[in-house]
């Protein structure tokens, strides 16, 4: 039987993770998939409620329940990671404990993956994308649709709107994933960076079953800001771009005001202006210097060469058994 790892990232999804655990429990005991096992790969990425608590009841109730601790909150990405890097199966999907990420949809993503579209084509990755925004503020996701129209104009790798980071993707797609050690990850990107044959599937939006998000507006800005540096020099090109363009602008504007003074003796203009000017320059030299220490903040991070995650605990996924600490 071929073994699929279901990677679940967790931080505080409390009370989130019973339905989630029936829903997943619901597509891997149905007959269709009376072929695969299934393993239940939650990730807690350092919660504070009572995620953890929850995880070790159900895996010391049901086999294919597997749970890795970290030290702290580490992040999503690093969460996926982990559960990349500890899943052993065969095939590897990743979804939210949400329910945000249909575990129904599972069946049909093995189709393509093993019998192929309706041409024949397998493939070795089946990923997500929302084709609405459906209960998301509006703000949020005009700034969302126009960040994957950026990232798609200035970055070589595709990145879908909409996209999610729910996929089913098999062994040498995900061996491929973790070849990849950077310390600062956006998946997005990497996903589409690796190539591979990917298919698309589309589903409406659904909002999440239960508990809150831990995504607000900063947060996803902060993330974009990760995407953009992490997959594109484009930024860095535009402040050489603006500097040459000033530079153009201030010699110009140089020759006009001494033609102007000799011409017609006209008087230089007062200090409200001047001092416009050098605010606007300034100003331009303050946000270049931001881009360029952006990436250079970014590999500070990647030299030091930190551990992206830290596990505390995790058990093998044999009822009963007690965690292992580190």
């Amino acid at each position: 039987m071929k073994l699929i790892s279901a990677v679940v990232p967790c931080y505080n999804e409390e009370a989130a993770i019973p339905y989630f655990y029936k829903e997943i429990c619901a597509v891997a005991d149905h007959p269709r998939l009376k072929a695969y096992d299934f393993e239940f790969l939650f990730v807690n990425d350092g919660s504070s409620d009572g995620t953890l608590a929850l995880l070790k009841k159900l895996a010391a109730a049901d086999r294919r329940v597997r749970y890795v601790s970290f030290s702290r909150n580490f992040g999503k990405e690093a969460a996926m990671l982990a559960g990349l890097t500890e899943a052993s199966g065969d095939y590897v999907t990743i979804l939210d404990a949400d329910l945000q990420d249909p575990p129904s949809l599972i069946p049909e993503m093995i189709d393509y993956v093993e019998v192929g579209d309706e041409t024949g084509k397998c493939y070795d990755c089946v990923a997500t994308r929302r084709v609405d925004r459906t209960g998301e503020p509006p703000i949020r996701s005009f700034f969302a649709r126009q960040f994957y129209k950026l990232m798609n104009r200035i970055s070589k790798t595709d990145i879908v709107d909409g996209a999610r980071d729910f996929r089913f993707m098999t062994r040498p797609f995900v061996a491929a994933l973790l070849e990849l050690k950077e310390y600062n990850r956006f998946s997005k990107g990497l996903f589409g960076w690796v190539g591979f044959e990917t298919k698309w599937i589309e589903y409406e939006n659904v909002e999440r079953v239960a508990g809150e998000t831990k995504w607000n507006f900063f947060k996803l800005l902060l993330y974009s800001f990760e995407g953009i540096t992490a997959f594109s020099t484009v930024p860095l090109a535009l402040s050489s771009v603006a500097g040459i363009v000033l530079c153009m602008v201030a010699f110009l504007a140089l020759i006009v005001i001494i033609a102007k003074t000799l011409l017609w003796g006209d008087p230089v203009s007062g200090w409200p202006s001047l001092a416009c000017i050098i605010v606007f320059t300034a100003g331009v030299q303050l946000l270049c210097t931001g881009i360029l220490g952006q990436y250079l903040s970014k590999t500070y991070l990647e030299v030091k060469g930190r551990p992206v995650y830290i596990i505390k605990e995790k058990n093998t996924g044999v009822p009963g058994e007690e965690p292992t600490k580190n």
